[in-house]
């Protein structure tokens, strides 16, 4: 498969994680990028955040329109995702490809023990 095909299809699992789950674009995204198109690993994170922008963005409109998002939660939990999403931006330049790679998976690990149990 050519390389824009890659793309497009990886595109199209990480939307309909994103839209399905409301989350777990970058945990397909990022892995997908660093495999199939031989993406630096920081490069393929801080990439994520500029496709997974626009998914959450139309999954939010169709939430909205669809059910009800309880809004005091979004926007304390957003207040503080802003303050955290700085400080982990800071730190991505900091962080050595390997240690990137082991923290990335440990979170992948703890996120996929606690929807098994």
């Amino acid at each position: 498969m050519h390389k824009k095909g890659k793309q497009i299809v990886i595109g199209l699992i990480t939307g309909f994680a994103n839209g399905l789950f409301g989350s777990g674009g970058g945990t397909i995204v990022v892995p997908a990028m660093e495999r199939f198109l031989d993406v630096e690993e920081h490069k393929a994170h801080a990439t994520a955040i500029s496709i997974i922008l626009p998914l959450s963005l139309l999954s939010l409109i169709i939430y909205c329109w669809k059910t009800d998002v309880a809004w005091s939660i979004a926007l304390w939990a957003s207040a503080g995702g802003i303050a955290g999403g700085f400080v982990g931006a800071r730190l991505l330049s900091k962080l050595s490809g390997i240690w990137l790679h082991r923290i990335f998976g440990l979170f992948m690990i703890v996120a996929a023990v606690r929807m098994i149990l």
